[in-house]
């Protein structure tokens, strides 16, 4: 069996126990035949997109969290392990191992005097900003705030942005989470 059929059938097998469901019940919810969910579970099945999200539905899942490596129950991530990447005068380091569909959990360090220019994201995103220590000035759609250690802002990302330390003298830390508009599903 390859790697995408056994992660397919350990993690609907261990979502549907986590609802206390037969497998009946997760047919019945999902509108799939029960030999279609047992096939499935046992790792023999080769399923269509359409089962796929119908049983991800069912689960309350994404398609992908069907197909991915299992999860452990903790995960234990080292600090040398995480990668920051450096923008102009700034470190982001995420705050989350791996990814979340549909948000950015990061943390933002602008060196003294530093900015970083922020990249648009699409239409409908959110983004929200708290001051963890020293100023941050947020500069979007032709405003500009100041924010002080505990302040919070939350506006468009979807604009254009940019972050600066006002201080010459000290780094400025700041927590920002993008929650990314999610894409309208296609009409049928």
């Amino acid at each position: 069996m390859d790697a995408l059929k056994r992660n397919l059938a350990n993690n609907v097998r261990r979502l549907r126990e986590a609802h206390a469901m037969s497998q009946q019940k997760m047919a019945d919810l999902s509108g799939l035949p029960r030999p279609t969910w047992a096939s499935l579970e046992s790792g023999a099945a080769n399923p269509t997109l359409g089962v796929l999200s119908k049983a991800a539905q069912a689960l309350q899942v994404s398609i992908e969290e069907l197909i991915g490596a299992p999860r452990n129950e903790i995960e234990h991530v080292r600090a040398a392990d995480v990668r920051s990447r450096k923008r102009q005068s700034a470190v982001i380091r995420p705050l989350v191992p791996g990814a979340l569909p549909g948000l950015e959990f990061s943390r933002m360090e602008i060196a003294p005097g530093g900015h970083m220019v922020g990249v648009p994201h699409t239409a409908g995103t959110r983004e929200y900003l708290t001051c963890e220590s020293g100023r941050i000035e947020l500069i979007a759609a032709g405003k500009h705030w100041v924010l002080e250690k505990g302040d919070m802002l939350v506006f468009r990302g979807d604009q254009r942005h940019s972050y600066r330390n006002p201080d010459p003298g000290v780094a400025a830390v700041a927590i920002s989470v993008v929650c990314f508009a999610s894409q309208a599903p296609e009409s049928r």
